[in-house]
C-alpha cells in the first residue's frame, strides 16, 4: 500500500507473526467469543497493523474497537482504514488534520462471473472494461476500487455508498481511478457539500489488487 499513498499516511503491512498477535481488551470484545478461526485471524491482524501505523505517526497504543457496522473506531484526531483478503491484511492511519479520510482495499485478482460485474458494475463500466487491455480483470479493479470510495465516503457523511452509486472510470496507463458520486446519493446526504470526487490509485499483480484513495483536510 505504500506505493500508493501519500507520505502524510502511515502503511502498515501484516507480517507472518501478526495475524495471531495480541488484542487489547476493547477490541476483544468486538470479536466476541463465537467468531470462527478465519474472522479472528483476519481482525487481529487488522488490528495489529492499525496500531502499528498509529505509531509512525507518535499515537501511544489504543484500542481500535469496531462500531455496529463492524467498521473500525480511530481515535480522536486520526483517521484510517483497514484491509484484509486471503493471505494480505494492511492498515493506514493519518492525522485529521492532513488527511480528512482515507481509504483502502486489497481483493484476489481473479475474473468475476457475470452476476457478480452486474451487481458491481454500471453498464457504461461494464462496456469500458471490454475496451481495456486483456490479461488483467477490470471488474475485480472496479470492485476493489469501489470498496475504497465507500471506505473514504462512509467515515465523512455517515451514510451507505452501494456500488452503483460511484461511477468509476480506470486509467490502466497512469494506474489511477476517478470516482463521480451520483447527483441522487448527494443530495440525499446529511452534509451541505460532501465529497462529489473521489480520486484514488491502483496496483495489480497477479494475485491481487490493491486501490487506495484520500480526501485532504481543507
Amino acid at each position: 500500500m505504500r506505493d500508493l499513498l501519500p507520505p502524510a499516511v502511515a502503511v502498515a503491512v501484516a507480517g507472518a507473526s501478526d495475524w495471531a498477535g495480541e488484542l487489547l481488551p476493547a477490541e476483544r470484545a468486538c470479536l466476541g467469543e463465537r467468531a470462527v478461526q478465519s474472522r479472528r485471524r483476519d481482525f487481529t491482524a487488522g488490528r495489529v497493523c492499525a496500531r502499528r501505523a498509529m505509531a509512525a505517526l507518535g499515537v501511544p497504543p489504543v484500542a481500535v474497537p469496531s462500531a455496529a457496522d463492524r467498521s473500525p473506531v480511530w481515535p480522536a484526531g486520526v483517521v484510517g482504514a483497514i484491509t484484509h483478503t486471503r493471505g494480505y491484511c494492511a492498515a493506514v492511519a493519518a492525522r485529521s488534520g492532513e488527511v480528512r479520510s482515507v481509504g483502502i482495499d486489497a481483493e484476489g485478482h481473479r475474473e468475476l462471473n457475470a452476476g457478480v460485474r452486474r451487481l458491481i458494475c454500471l453498464p457504461e463500466e461494464q462496456d469500458r472494461c471490454a475496451r481495456l487491455p486483456v490479461g488483467t480483470s477490470w471488474p475485480a479493479v472496479l470492485f476493489s476500487a469501489k470498496e475504497t470510495v465507500y471506505k473514504v465516503w462512509h467515515p465523512v457523511v455517515g451514510t451507505w455508498l452501494d456500488f452503483h452509486d460511484a461511477l468509476v472510470e480506470l486509467d490502466p496507463d497512469a494506474g489511477t481511478f476517478t470516482a463521480r458520486i451520483a447527483p441522487a446519493r448527494l443530495d440525499a446526504t446529511p452534509l451541505a457539500r460532501p465529497p462529489a470526487l473521489v480520486t484514488g490509485r491502483f496496483a495489480v499483480d497477479d494475485a491481487l489488487v490493491r486501490t487506495a484513495a484520500v480526501l485532504l483536510s481543507g
